[in-house]
C-alpha cells in the first residue's frame, strides 16, 4: 500500500481528522490523541497493510508504523489540518480530567521531548565523535574546526530552554514567541553575566537569587504552563481590539520576572536535586540498578512509560553533563536485535523470516518498535530471552560505570554518545546482551507458525477440531467441499441478501482480502444474525459492526454498511454485547436499511474470516441469494 493511501485509511479509520486532538510521532509510531476512541476502529486499522500494530496507552493511540512513519506523517499533515500550529486541542474537558494522572504526565512529557528527539540524536553523534577525535590527538580543542563542529553539537543543548519553550508552548497552547521571549530572557548575556559574577540582585527591591539557565529543563517547561494560565486569564479581561499588543506585554513583564524570582530558582534546585537522588540509588550498587534498568527498557516502551526516564535522562545529561541511566538502558536494544537474527535464523515460514531480517537492521540502529511488536512480544519466548540477555548486559555496563554524554536512539550510528569512561564496558555489554540474546533463543526456541500450520495439515495428527463431533449442519455441507476435506466450521449467511465476492465491495481495506478472506452481502432487511454458535468478542459503540468466535475456532468480524461508522450509532441497534454466548441464527442487531441508505452510505456488508491464515481451505458458495440461516462458506482445515 502506497504512503498516500495508508494516511488516508488510518485517518479514516481513527474517526477521522475531527476526532484527533492532535498528532505527534516517534521513531515508529504515529501518536494520536483521540476525542472519541468508540470511533475508532482498531480491528481493521491494525489489519491495514503498512501498520504493524496498534497501542493504547498514557492516553495516546499509538499505531505502530516502522521507518516509514515520517512519510506517513507528512501524508496525514497533506489531507488535513492536523499538522497546523493553529489547531486547537480539541478534547473535550471531561475526557481530560478523566485521564489517569500518569497518561497524562506521560502524554505532556511526550508531546514536549519527542520533536527534539531527533536533532538531540544527531547533535550527540557529534559531540561523542569530537570527543573520539581530541582523545585520538586528531585536532585541538583550540582549532577553529573543532570550535565551529563544537558550536555545531553544543547549540541545542546550550540553548534548549529556547526550544523547549517551542515545543512546551504547543502542548500548552499558548503563545509561542513570548514563551521563546522569556527562555531568552532567561540566557540572555547580561543576565548570565550577573550569575557568573556573583554580586546581589534584586528586583524593585526583591531579591533575585540567580542561576545559570543554559541548557536546565524544568524552569522554562514550568514558566510557559503558568504563562499559559495567565494567558487566558488576561484574554478573557482584555478587550480584543488590544489584547494582541497588551497581552504579551503582560506577559513579558510579569513572567521574565517571576520565573528569575521563583520559578528558575526551585526548578533547578530540583533539576539538581533528581539527578542526586538518581546518582546515589546509582551508588548503592550500579551492577543491580543498571541489569533492572536494562531488562526492564523495552517492557516501558511497550507500555510507552518510558517518556518519564527520558526526561530523567535529559535532567541528568543538564546538570552532570551526563547519564548513567541512559547508558544503562541501551543494551536492551541490542539484545532484542539478537533474539530477532535467531528467529530470521530458526523460522521456517517465510513471512516471519522476511519480517525479522528487516527489524533486525533496523534494530542495529536503534529501531526495536517493529521487531518487538512484530516478532518477539508476539513469539513471547524470544522477548523473554532478551530481557534476560539485556540484564546481563546491563549489569556490565553498570559495573563499567558507563555513561551517555547526549540523547539518541541506542544503535551502531550512535554509538559515539557514550564515549568517555567506561566506554569499552558498554561496547561489551552490548555485545554481551547481543550474543546472549541470540543464543539462548536459539536454545529456547519458539512456537515457530511454519511448524504449527505444517502440524495441522498432517493427517497422521489430527487436531482437537478434527476429532469434534461435526454438527447436522456441517456434515451436510461437508458434500462441497473435496471428497478428502473434511469441513470443520461452516458459516451461514448472517443477513438475508444479494451474496456477492469481496472484491466487488467498494472499500479497499475489504477488497484486498487485507483484513481476511470471505463473502459480502447486499442485504435485503436490517436484521443481523449469528452465522455460527460462538460467543461475541466484540462490538462497537456506533452499532455497525459485531466480532464473533466460533466454537469451531472461526475468527468473524461482521460490518455493516462502508463507512458507517461515521453514523455514530444512528440507525443501528445491538441486541447482545460482548462476551454473550450466541447460538447460530440468534438475533445480533437490526439496523434502518432504508435510513442508510437515504443517508447516502453504501448497505453491503462484508463478513470476514479474520483469521483467515489458520484454515487450509475457504469455499464460498456459488448460490447468489441467500436467505439468513443458509450456508455461505465451508472452512476446512
Amino acid at each position: 500500500m502506497n504512503t498516500e493511501v495508508l494516511a488516508g485509511n488510518i485517518l479514516k479509520l481513527v474517526g477521522g481528522e475531527n476526532n484527533v486532538a492532535s498528532l505527534v510521532h516517534c521513531a515508529t509510531r504515529l501518536r494520536f490523541k483521540i476525542i472519541d476512541n468508540s470511533k475508532v476502529n482498531q480491528p481493521e486499522l491494525e489489519a491495514l497493510d503498512g501498520v504493524i500494530t496498534v497501542v493504547r496507552g498514557s492516553g495516546q493511540l499509538q499505531v505502530v508504523i516502522g521507518n516509514r512513519v515520517p512519510d506517513v506523517f507528512r501524508a496525514i499533515g497533506a489531507i488535513s489540518g492536523l499538522l497546523d500550529d493553529s489547531k486547537s486541542n480539541k478534547a473535550a474537558p471531561e475526557q481530560q480530567n478523566s485521564a489517569s494522572v500518569l497518561g497524562r504526565l506521560i502524554d505532556l512529557v511526550s508531546g514536549i521531548f519527542t520533536p527534539l528527539l531527533g536533532a538531540m540524536a544527531a547533535a550527540g553523534v557529534l559531540k561523542g565523535a569530537l570527543a573520539i577525535v581530541l582523545a585520538a590527538g586528531w585536532m585541538t580543542s583550540k582549532e577553529t574546526t573543532y570550535i565551529i563542529l563544537h558550536a555545531a553539537s553544543d547549540s541545542l543543548f546550550y540553548f534548549l530552554p529556547m526550544l523547549l519553550a517551542i515545543t512546551s508552548a504547543r502542548k500548552f497552547e499558548t503563545n509561542v514567541f513570548v514563551a521563546v521571549s522569556i527562555a531568552g530572557a532567561l540566557i540572555y548575556p547580561s543576565i548570565q553575566q550577573l550569575f557568573t559574577a556573583g554580586n546581589p540582585v534584586t528586583f524593585f527591591g526583591l531579591p533575585v537569587m540567580m542561576m545559570k539557565y543554559t541548557g536546565t529543563v524544568i524552569p522554562i517547561i514550568f514558566s510557559v504552563w503558568l504563562m499559559s494560565i495567565l494567558e487566558r486569564f488576561l484574554n478573557r479581561h482584555i478587550h480584543e481590539s488590544v489584547r494582541n499588543i497588551l497581552t504579551p506585554f503582560f506577559l513579558l513583564t510579569l513572567m521574565v520576572p517571576l520565573t528569575l524570582m521563583t520559578i528558575g530558582p526551585v526548578g533547578v534546585s530540583a533539576s539538581e536535586a533528581v539527578a542526586s537522588l538518581f546518582v546515589s540509588i546509582y551508588g548503592i550498587n550500579p551492577i543491580i540498578a543498571s541489569a533492572l534498568m536494562a531488562a526492564s527498557w523495552q517492557i516501558l516502551v511497550i507500555f510507552g512509560v518510558h517518556w518519564g526516564f527520558v526526561t530523567v535522562f535529559i535532567n541528568d545529561i543538564s546538570v552532570m553533563g551526563h547519564s548513567y541511566l541512559k547508558a544503562a538502558s541501551s543494551p536492551s536494544v541490542f539484545a532484542q536485535s539478537g533474539a530477532l537474527l535467531a528467529v530470521m535464523l530458526r523460522t521456517k515460514d517465510k513471512k516471519l523470516k522476511a519480517l525479522a531480517g528487516s527489524s533486525f537492521i533496523a534494530s542495529l540502529f536503534g529501531i526495536t518498535e517493529p521487531g518487538v511488536y512484530g516478532v518477539t512480544l508476539k513469539l513471547k519466548k524470544p522477548f523473554i530471552c532478551a530481557v534476560i540477555a539485556a540484564g546481563c548486559g546491563g549489569a556490565i555496563a553498570g559495573y563499567a560505570k558507563s555513561s551517555a554524554i547526549s540523547m539518541g536512539m541506542p544503535g551502531l550510528l550512535t554509538l559515539p554518545i557514550f564515549y568517555g569512561e567506561g566506554f569499552i564496558g558498554f561496547i561489551i555489554g552490548c555485545v554481551v546482551a547481543f550474543a546472549a540474546s541470540l543464543v539462548l533463543t536459539l536454545l529456547v526456541g519458539f512456537d515457530d507458525p511454519a511448524l504449527k500450520a505444517t502440524a495441522q495439515t498432517t493427517p497422521s495428527a489430527p487436531t482437537p477440531r478434527e476429532k469434534r463431533t461435526v454438527s447436522a449442519e456441517t456434515s451436510a455441507a461437508a458434500t462441497t467441499a473435496p471428497a478428502a476435506q473434511v469441513v470443520n466450521e461452516q458459516i451461514a449467511a448472517p443477513i438475508s441478501g444479494t451474496v456477492i465476492p469481496l472484491t466487488a465491495v467498494d472499500d479497499k481495506v475489504f477488497s484486498s482480502g487485507i483484513v481476511g478472506q470471505g463473502f459480502a452481502i447486499v442485504p435485503d432487511e436490517g436484521r443481523v444474525y449469528s452465522p455460527v454458535d460462538g460467543h461475541i468478542a466484540s462490538t462497537f459503540a456506533s452499532g455497525h459492526a459485531i466480532g464473533i468466535n466460533s466454537t469451531g475456532g472461526a475468527e468473524i468480524l461482521i460490518h455493516v454498511g462502508i463507512n458507517t461508522v461515521q453514523l455514530e450509532g444512528q440507525h443501528f441497534q445491538m441486541q447482545v454485547k460482548e462476551g454473550d454466548e450466541v447460538k447460530k441464527g440468534q438475533l445480533l442487531l437490526t439496523f434502518d436499511l432504508d435510513e442508510i441508505k437515504q443517508a447516502g452510505y453504501d448497505t453491503v456488508t462484508p463478513v470476514i474470516v479474520t483469521n483467515s491464515e489458520a484454515w487450509r481451505e475457504m469455499k464460498i458458495s456459488d448460490k447468489p441469494h441467500s436467505r439468513f440461516g443458509e450456508p455461505v462458506m465451508a472452512l476446512s482445515l
